[in-house]
């Protein structure tokens, strides 16, 4: 991610980060248990930002803006890709992170990381880029790293499809970092609607996140 996304999507993400924390200053009576338990799994509230200058609107939004059918299901009015015969071929739209029911789960696999899942909403079809998803930490919006040296497939979500991600919050040996309960996450620099997850409390120090994947096993982020 570089220049102005990059910028975009920090500041996204340290709006966020930095609402989470006067929330939890102004709530400190209240109960703190909002992250994923080790080992179990958490629906993700969404944390909307607002939409960097000239961000694609993701799946749900352009059907619904350009005459998609009952099920959510369409492309973009004059999209798609030229036949042959004079005709075109729809092309799929980019998912979203509000086209995307999440969900986190802490595994200790691997010195331990956190398993991100995404499955489209009902009625959306979406398509998750070949790339790596953004995740950011805290109220600086410290980014994670690629944990894999080439870039995965594209992902087609619907139904109950489901794409996983494995973020490494901590790669250094040395003791310290940040501590943490949720992270923030993107579908690439152009996503106008990152969502804040919850995670439990984590230390995050040069963290790294892996390609999309359709099996949680190869979603593991070697250290």
């Amino acid at each position: 991610m570089s220049g102005n996304r990059r910028k975009a999507f920090l500041v996204s993400a340290a709006l966020i980060g930095g609402a989470m924390l006067m929330t939890a200053c102004q709530d400190s009576d209240a109960t703190t248990d909002t992250g994923a338990a080790p080992g179990s799994s958490a629906a993700a509230p969404a944390g909307k930002a607002g939409a960097p200058s000239g961000s694609p609107a993701p799946a749900s939004k352009q059907g619904n803006a350009k005459g998609a059918d009952a099920t959510g299901k369409g492309t973009a009015a004059g999209s798609g890709a030229a036949t042959g015969n004079g005709g075109q071929k729809p092309v799929g739209q980019v998912c979203g992170a509000g086209d995307i029911a999440w969900s986190t789960k802490s595994e200790s696999q691997a010195g331990g990381y956190i398993l991100i899942t995404a499955k489209a909403k009902p009625g959306i079809t979406c398509y998750l880029p070949a790339a790596l998803p953004t995740v950011a930490f805290g109220s600086d919006g410290t980014e994670a790293g690629p944990a894999e040296q080439s870039v995965g497939k594209q992902i087609k979500l619907s139904g109950s499809t489901a794409a996983y991600a494995g973020v490494n919050p901590k790669t250094t040996k040395e003791n310290g970092g940040k501590e943490l309960d949720s992270i923030i996450v993107a579908v690439g620099n152009n996503d106008p609607d990152p969502v804040s997850l919850p995670v439990g409390t984590i230390t995050v120090d040069r963290p790294v996140v892996t390609n999309w994947h359709t099996s949680p096993k190869d979603a593991v982020p070697v250290r």
